[in-house]
């Protein structure tokens, strides 16, 4: 696996971004490019963010690896997800031995009214992006109709926030390492009632890059092999319109359903979770819909810092895409990166989950219309 840091990062392109990821991805596995058979990255929307379309050949070009076939996947901000579901059917089916998954997004080159308009693309643009929703706005109308059926207080999003940047700033490639309080999260501007500031994440620019082989293969390469024990993806309606409830993400709900029959394991089993915390009415949408606990009861996961590392559930153990940060493309893949150190126990800085086994990460595109859930192992 390798990565990037990620953030605002003046000085890389694209092409950058993909290399250096791809690169310390190769170098950890101890492999040459001449072993890598299928690569797959995914990307949401290079073509509007720096004019480059046509991005998996681009970065097979510029790693070397002409000749090598290269697919982009796009999925919205579940690129990354859809293309490790993709790489991961191609080494289970036989295909390939050395399958490189990766993703890439180089987000902050335009300004800020921009990236809002290209990543309103990922709803949908003629019932909802047209008339002036937002992304931020779209969520909060999620997070108020939350409020109205379930109670949930500000607070509760404030301690999403707080406990994502404590995880954040213990991850020297988050987007933001600061801590905040409660309070400073409350007081920050209000971007679309009832979310503020401190609930939205970042535009980020990144990379993340793992690759795959089957068991036997892998065991070849090193002494700690990662087990993907099950990979699912489950669509909805683009538009929340069109959804039976405002508060349940049921691409989510299918798709953890099926990677847990797949895995033949239950919630109790996983010891880490890396969940699409986009905003912080997403996290504990995710929770909910992942099975880790009934709709309407996620808060109380965060009374006694239990989502904290050394709790009994850790979520988003590198600062989740609150302030790990969120290149989109490549969100889908920073997660199964933390998973994986998680699950070797390479996690530094004070953010180990001891003794972790099982993990699972969860990546949303849009709104929910897509969500992709992936549970690895150690064995």
């Amino acid at each position: 696996m390798g990565m990037t840091e990620f953030g605002e990062l003046w000085d890389k392109g694209l092409k950058d971004l993909a290399w250096e990821a791809g690169v310390k991805a190769v170098e950890a596995a101890g492999i040459g490019g001449k072993d890598i058979e299928y690569i797959v990255f995914g990307n949401m929307s290079g073509g509007l963010f720096v004019g480059q379309e046509h991005v998996a050949a681009l970065v097979a070009d510029f790693m070397g690896l002409n000749s090598t076939p290269a697919t982009r996947v796009e999925a919205a901000c579940a690129s990354g997800g859809a293309a490790f579901l993709q790489a991961y059917m191609a080494a289970a089916s036989g295909m390939y031995d050395i399958v490189v998954a990766g993703g890439v997004e180089k987000m902050t080159d335009v300004g800020a009214g921009q990236a809002a308009a290209i990543l309103s693309g990922a709803m949908d643009y003629e019932w909802e992006a047209y008339f002036g929703a937002t992304f931020p706005a779209v969520y909060a109308l999620m997070a108020r109709r939350y409020m109205h059926e379930y109670g949930l207080k500000a607070d509760t999003l404030a301690k999403v926030a707080v406990k994502n940047h404590y995880h954040g700033s213990l991850n020297p490639l988050a987007h933001f390492r600061n801590r905040i309080t409660e309070d400073e999260a409350l007081s920050s501007p209000m971007v679309a009632d009832p979310l503020r500031r401190y609930d939205c994440c970042p535009v980020s620019d990144g990379a993340a890059c793992v690759i795959l082989a089957p068991l036997d293969v892998a065991r070849k390469y090193t002494d700690t092999p990662i087990v993907i024990r099950a990979v699912a993806q489950a669509s909805d309606t683009l538009s929340l319109l069109g959804r039976e409830d405002l508060c349940t993400l049921r691409a989510t709900v299918k798709a953890a359903g099926r990677a847990f029959d797949e895995a033949k394991l239950d919630r109790k089993d996983i010891d880490v979770v890396e969940v699409h915390d986009c905003f912080t009415i997403a996290e504990l949408l995710a929770l909910e819909d992942l099975g880790f606990c009934k709709k309407g009861e996620a808060a109380g996961l965060y009374g006694d810092n239990q989502t904290y590392v050394g709790g009994e559930l850790p979520v988003n153990t590198d600062g989740g895409l609150k302030a790990g940060g969120h290149a989109v493309g490549a969100t889908g893949i920073k997660q199964i990166v933390e998973v994986t150190k998680q699950l070797r126990g390479e996690a530094k800085n004070g953010r180990q989950v001891e003794g972790a086994e099982i993990g699972l990460a969860h990546n949303v595109g849009g709104t929910g219309a897509t969500a992709v859930v992936a549970i690895l192992s150690r064995r």
